[in-house]
């Protein structure tokens, strides 16, 4: 527990305010805290390999899944504390009826310093054509299309979704919406996609838009992770580098991707770049500064956590169902201790390489990306 934060009850939600409310969110390593990644959904139009099975999946119950006045009533409080950069992510974000009302109502809010904090997105574009105009009026600032392969019959294997046209419509309605900048994730996998990463490098730039590979983590929700059949950081780089030279790009931050600038013989014109998500063989939890609220209202301090912070609880336990009445602020003061209390427990890292890590108990699709 850090200095000056407020005891922990044993059931695990506060009844009293952090004396730390409206400082910045630090845990005990000193990490400040300013990215939130919100799931929407665990839901999703795609069934890929890695992540979930075709079939038998056990999703949550829709009575779990927190409201819009819910979702923004949390990203507020966050936002008071310090967040500046909210994700959307599912799951599939876009399977959300209502989600062009939560985009709006997070773009709303300012930080501290009264700024507009950013609303980013991670879709896997097959609604995007539909949604993107309005999702653009509502405030959305950045955008994120998962694409792991440009081969259509491998698309389909990969997903087990014939749906690689629409994915197709969805990078190019992005492209033209002038949405900059404009990312593609690839999860790189040996014997499924690392023939093909130059050119979905090439892809990107007819696009418009940066590649970021991703080394394959555990988190399918089958728990078959193989750390064989990932492609490791080093293999990436050196596919890429068959075809053009990587120049680093320093000033990272807490960015979670290592970025190269393309040059040499062979490079595009202008200035393009690609870049590397590897939380397995390079990991950058000393500079990690996100923290992560599920669909159904349970806060994780990491990715791979195996415990969670209900804010549940303190929403409907005290209000009811919706989080629409009762707003007098001592709510709020209880949320804020809650993300603190959460960040409190972070670890300095995931312990992946640890010998004895576990896998965490959701899929990927359950905790947001």
């Amino acid at each position: 527990m850090s200095i000056g934060s407020a005891p922990a009850p044993l059931d695990g939600v506060p009844r009293e305010p952090d004396p730390r409310r409206g400082a910045p969110i630090v845990d005990g390593h000193g990490r400040v805290h300013r990215d939130l990644r919100i799931s929407l959904t665990d839901r999703c139009s795609l069934r890929c390999t890695y992540c979930m099975p075709e079939q038998g999946n056990e999703w949550l119950a829709r009575s779990s899944i927190l409201t819009t006045p819910e979702i923004v009533r949390i990203a507020g409080v966050a936002a008071e504390a310090g967040i500046s950069t909210f994700r959307l992510t599912g799951g599939e974000p876009l399977l959300r009826r209502d989600v062009v009302d939560v985009v709006r109502g997070i773009a709303a809010l300012r930080t501290p310093a009264g700024e507009p904090v950013q609303v980013a997105m991670t879709t896997n574009g097959i609604t995007l054509p539909q949604f993107l105009p309005a999702l653009i009026e509502a405030g959305l600032s950045r955008l994120n299309i998962s694409l792991d392969t440009v081969h259509p019959e491998r698309f389909r294997e990969l997903t087990r979704r014939d749906r690689f046209d629409d994915v197709m419509a969805g990078i190019a309605a992005a492209r033209a919406s002038g949405l900059r900048p404009l990312k593609i994730n690839t999860v790189a996998m040996r014997g499924v996609n690392d023939d093909e990463l130059p050119d979905l490098v090439a892809y990107a730039i007819s696009q418009d838009a940066q590649l970021r590979f991703i080394e394959q983590m555990p988190l399918d929700t089958g728990h078959t992770w193989d750390r064989e059949r990932m492609v490791t950081r080093e293999e990436i780089l050196a596919a890429l580098g068959e075809r053009w030279d990587l120049e680093p790009i320093p000033g990272r931050g807490g960015a979670p991707a290592e970025r190269w600038r393309l040059t040499g013989p062979g490079s595009p014109a202008g200035e393009h770049t690609v870049g590397v998500i590897a939380s397995v063989t390079a990991p950058f939890c000393g500079a990690c500064d996100r923290m992560r609220l599920t669909a159904d209202g349970q806060l994780r301090n990491c990715l791979f956590a195996r415990g969670e912070y209900d804010l549940v609880a303190l929403l409907r336990g005290r209000q009811g169902a919706g989080g629409e009445a009762g707003h007098d602020g001592v709510d709020d003061a209880l949320i804020d201790a809650q993300l603190r209390a959460c960040i409190d427990a972070k670890l300095p890292g995931h312990g992946i390489n640890d010998p004895g890590f576990l896998q965490p108990d959701r899929g990927m699709n359950a905790i947001g990306g």
